[in-house]
Order: C-alpha cells, then structure tokens, then sequence
C-alpha cells in the first residue's frame, strides 16, 4: 500500500473516531467540550500529549 493511501486511511479513521461521540451522544459530547474549554493551557497541552503518545505506543505495538 503506497504511503500516501496509508495516511489518507488513517485520516479517515480519525474522522471516523471523531465524529462517533457527537453523532452517538451529542449532550454528554457538548458537556465533555464544555469541561475541556475550562482547562487550562498546560492541562490541556498534558492531556494533548497523553493521547499522542498512547497514539505512538498503539502504533509501536501494531507494528511490532
């Protein structure tokens, strides 16, 4: 599979992950925005980064 088709699945996917908590449950979805608009700058950028790298450490073990 070329690179590029790769990048774009993952893309795809992401916005499939990302739109399932709206569409599945837009309340607590609107609540869960509403609680992060309240966090801090560096809570948030914390909370950025453990997702990353949870992301990079599913990667790791996917290709392992």
């Amino acid at each position: 599979m070329p690179m590029g088709e790769i990048l774009l699945t993952a893309l795809a996917l992401v916005l499939v992950f990302e739109g399932l908590l709206p569409f599945a449950a837009p309340g607590r979805y609107r609540k869960m925005v509403d609680e992060l608009a309240k966090l801090s700058d560096n809570r948030l950028r914390s909370v950025g980064l453990a997702i990353m790298l949870a992301g990079l450490a599913l990667l790791f073990f996917i290709q392992a």
